[in-house]
């Protein structure tokens, strides 16, 4: 398999998702769940790392991310999912890797394909079915937005309403609220591959510039046009899958 793509740029968003080792059900408990939670609170703290949505399933993680320059994203990772493995194997007695051995980063351009993605994570547990509604996933960071939390916020709300040109949070999650409503009665709950296994994912231009800043020269990994109207420099990625879970990123 190829090695997971997961060079930073300063000023892109970041679609990151990490799967756990062997595809198993690691975060199955939710207290599992709770400490991924914790340690990424500690992430954005320490480091100010700047998440704009997040989801946590039973067997991998969805993590968006905008990329201020400060070197956050690296050393973040390093935390949560270092801190997260050791804590649960120290818990179960257990020893060897909780993880596969690299997180992969998709870049993703700041236009109305930041909001795509954005719906995309949110429906993850819907499209798994395991719940009827994003809401129902407490860790998520939906689920945050609508729930907001007095003390321990980890999503940066300035951020994520100037990426996607809201004037406050409240008319960020009207819009949320709605992009979610229209996926669900009008658009489709497949599994899209190129939120998770691209380099990059834009418009035409974006994708090209990304392929270039990347430094990509693999003449397989094209700017190969997606679904409405969108480009992705694709990679390929073993699918998050696990014993016949419909589980995937």
């Amino acid at each position: 398999m190829p090695r997971a793509n997961r060079h930073f740029i300063a000023g892109q968003v970041w679609h990151i998702t990490q799967r756990c080792h062997q595809r198993e059900f690691l975060l199955k408990f939710q207290m599992d769940r709770r400490r991924w939670l914790y340690w990424l609170y500690q992430a954005r703290r320490r480091f100010g790392l700047s998440v704009l949505n997040y989801i946590v399933t039973s067997n991998h993680i969805h993590l968006l991310v905008h990329d201020s320059g400060n070197n956050a994203i690296p050393a973040a990772m390093q935390l949560v999912s270092g801190r997260t493995a050791q804590e649960f194997n120290k818990r179960q007695g257990r020893t060897g890797a909780f993880w596969e051995d690299r997180y992969h980063a998709t870049a993703i351009q700041t236009d109305n394909h930041l909001a795509r993605c954005m719906t995309y994570i949110d429906l993850n547990m819907v499209r798994a079915g395991e719940v009827s509604h994003p809401e129902e996933w407490s860790a998520s960071g939906y689920h945050e937005a609508k729930h907001p939390r007095r003390r321990g916020s980890r999503i940066d709300l300035d951020s994520a309403c100037r990426l996607l040109k809201f004037d406050s949070p409240k008319e960020l999650l009207i819009a949320r609220e709605s992009w979610i409503d229209d996926q669900m009665c009008h658009g489709t709950l497949e599994r899209e591959g190129m939120w998770s296994d691209s380099a990059a994912v834009g418009t035409l231009e974006y994708a090209l510039m990304m392929k270039r800043a990347l430094g990509f020269s693999n003449p397989g990994r094209r700017a190969r046009p997606e679904k409405a109207g969108s480009f992705a420099v694709r990679e390929q990625m073993a699918r998050y899958r696990s014993r016949g879970s419909t589980l995937s990123p």
